[in-house]
């Protein structure tokens, strides 16, 4: 069975990932949006295309990661990358050595620095937001 996109859910999760509220979407979306229609839009499994690609400049989130991320995926594949066996010790009691191909010590360093790579984007996309809305108000 095929696992279906929602693409509704995929944009409250990079909205909160960003730290954009509802409100904050629903206003750089344009006049006739409210906190009630995004929290709407959410729940929605697909989303027009014209719409997406209007979240998608708001967001600065590329379409294609509204339309093909999908959590189980995501996790499937982090499952079947990073095995228990990848990060277990060399322990006595188990009564064999495992010795990894490669030092998860490293694995874990690289992903951590991916983490803070996107951490700094965010946070970066997130402080020009506040400035454009911050702009807005003063108007």
């Amino acid at each position: 069975m095929e696992q279906k996109i929602h693409q509704g859910k995929n944009v409250k999760r990079f909205r909160e990932m960003l730290g954009i509220k509802q409100e904050a979407l629903a206003f750089d979306l344009g006049d006739d949006w409210t906190q009630k229609k995004i929290s709407l839009l959410e729940q929605k499994d697909v989303i027009e295309e014209n719409l997406l690609k209007q979240i998608s400049v708001s967001l600065r989130i590329p379409v294609e990661a509204f339309q093909n991320f999908d959590e189980e995926q995501a996790v499937n594949v982090i499952a079947n990358t990073y095995s228990f066996q990848d990060f277990k010790d060399n322990a006595v009691a188990s009564g064999f050595t495992y010795q990894p191909s490669f030092n998860p010590l490293d694995k874990i360093v690289q992903l951590y620095d991916e983490k803070i790579l996107l951490y700094e984007r965010m946070l970066n996309e997130k402080d020009e937001m506040m400035q454009k809305l911050e702009k807005l108000i003063n108007k």
